[in-house]
């Protein structure tokens, strides 16, 4: 994210990743596990780990501006630096659901208004154990009114002057509001676990499964194995992230063997490379699956876009296959105008939809809007927007629909399409299903691009939050996807894989890990063959 749409807009764009404002395996480490991920890149999908070497990591960079503040990460190269140095309480699954971390157990009480935490024997790299007071200081960091830290909005449930330690490891967490799905909470991205006082990040002390060896921004930080991990011991020696701006500088950086990881590779650079054979193949392609929704977004409180004949229209209107393959280049899924694919509570059982242009006629004819013209925002903010715009155009014409697109800048694109104009591409990266709804579906979201505001679905929110019972809850999910899979403002066509490219001696990158999850940029699990 840099000062990027990955984070204060929900979009996932080329430098960073989405913040759970806005950057989604069964084969995930669960708490106290220590196995790692099962599924791996290279050759060999098996294999005994090996110890040793130095893995370097080329990943998009921030310039000079770069920290090692964990609180305050912006881009992919800060959050996966964070989370080599530092730990969080729980963490997302590739479901997004959240597993355990340095948190071992989390128990509401009857009012699901009053959590508490235990946490497990960590220690920090300076040889201090983890404690409850860590994580109130590191928790009321985040909180600071006068500050911008990422994890700010996820926090916001916790009335952080009122919670408390109740012994050295155990946190009372008290919640302004009932909070069924508050573990979702402590896995919020950016909410590492600090020790408490902590406010220089030069020299970083955490408790993750690297030690700090040296930083220049903009550059390379390198990182070595920390023996005392709570999960075990790194496999490597050292982790290096370097920094490689442009993706052909990444690709040429691992094909002549100067790293052996690199992050955010394009589409025809993986077809390229997937396409040797075996022998021949220099490099190795990972796949994260679901990782970016890709849509549009139409504002349902103006015309003509308030009908919601004109909404399930436009749904109609859109040829799925057809924007994945060329937007997309074909790295990516179809979507079903709902966001999570994939991921915890998502509503699977409702029917695919499919372009029927005779439907979406008969429905405009019916709305008066037989001869409609609207204006498509757009940019070169995200891959494949530019693209996908054009193809919509295209389809649209087949109902008789005039779209004009409009491209905007690409630096201030989040904030403007946020408020203005009728129709904007939209992307957004993994975050729950729970967090998608409360960031930009209900009356007071603040990023609510689509302008949803229903009391009713309100109330169902509010209901799910209070409803203890996990299968109570997942119909209230199914619910109210339903009512936006019928009338809602998303259009979601598709889902992007992320690309990651590594040497052929790395072994244990999990492919089953869409970007921000656990297992993503996962290096403590990572060995050189």
């Amino acid at each position: 994210m840099h000062n990027h749409p990955g984070l204060h807009a929900p979009g996932l764009d080329r430098r960073g990743f989405l913040a759970a404002t806005g950057g989604t395996a069964a084969a995930l480490t669960l708490a106290g596990c220590g196995s790692g991920p099962a599924l791996q890149s290279g050759q060999d999908k098996g294999g005994k780990p090996k110890r040793g070497g130095r893995l370097r990591a080329a990943f998009a960079g921030g310039g000079a501006a770069e920290t090692l503040d964990p609180h305050l990460s912006n881009l992919f190269a800060d959050a996966a630096r964070a989370k080599a140095l530092f730990d969080k309480l729980a963490d997302y699954g590739s479901d997004m659901s959240p597993r355990p971390r340095l948190a071992t157990r989390w128990e509401p009480n009857a009012g699901l208004d009053r959590w508490t935490v235990t946490l497990r024997e960590a220690v920090f790299h300076d040889g201090k154990p983890v404690t409850a007071e860590d994580v109130l200081y590191s928790y009321r960091r985040i909180a600071d009114p006068k500050k911008a830290y990422r994890a700010k909005a996820s926090l916001e449930p916790i009335d952080l002057a009122e919670s408390r330690a109740a012994g050295p490891r155990t946190v009372e967490f008290r919640l302004k509001r009932p909070t069924a799905e508050f573990p979702n909470v402590l896995a919020a991205f950016g909410a590492y676990i600090v020790p408490k006082g902590t406010e220089r990040f030069d020299k970083p002390v955490g408790s993750g499964p690297f030690r700090f060896v040296s930083f220049a921004p903009g550059r390379s930080a390198v990182f070595r194995r920390n023996d005392a991990y709570w999960e075990g011991a790194p496999h490597l020696d050292e982790i290096e992230f370097v920094v490689a701006g442009e993706e052909s500088a990444r690709v040429n950086a691992l094909l002549g063997g100067q790293v052996e990881y690199a992050h955010e590779l394009n589409p025809t650079t993986a077809r390229a490379h997937e396409g040797t054979s075996g022998g021949n193949r220099q490099i190795e392609i990972v796949r994260l699956r679901n990782s970016a929704m890709q849509g549009f977004a139409m504002k349902t409180d103006r015309a003509p876009f308030d009908d919601p004949r004109v909404r399930e229209a436009f749904f109609l209107i859109a040829d799925r296959e057809e924007l994945v393959k060329g937007a997309l280049s074909g790295a990516g899924e179809i979507g079903n105008d709902l966001f999570g694919k994939g991921y915890a509570h998502y509503a699977a059982g409702l029917p695919q939809r499919t372009q029927d242009l005779d439907r979406a006629r008969h429905l405009l004819k019916q709305a008066g809007a037989e001869d409609l013209r609207v204006t498509l925002d757009t940019s070169p903010v995200a891959a494949g927007f530019v693209e996908a715009a054009g193809i919509f155009r295209d389809q649209a014409k087949k109902a008789g629909v005039t779209i004009e697109v409009r491209t905007g800048n690409k630096d201030s694109y989040w904030k403007d399409i946020l408020d203005s104009g009728t129709l904007a591409s939209y992307r957004s990266g993994a975050m729950p299903i729970e967090s998608h709804i409360s960031q930009r579906l209900l009356t007071d979201s603040t990023t609510n691009a689509t302008h949803w505001r229903h009391k009713d679905f309100d109330a169902l929110y509010q209901r799910l939050q209070s409803t203890k019972n996990t299968s109570e809850r997942h119909a209230l999910y199914e619910r109210m996807q339903r009512r936006l899979h019928a009338e809602g403002g998303f259009l979601v066509w598709g889902f992007a894989d992320w690309i990651v490219g590594t040497g052929r001696r790395v072994r244990g990158v999990a492919s089953d890990a869409p970007a921000n999850t656990l297992d993503w940029a996962r290096f403590d699990t990572v060995w050189l063959a």
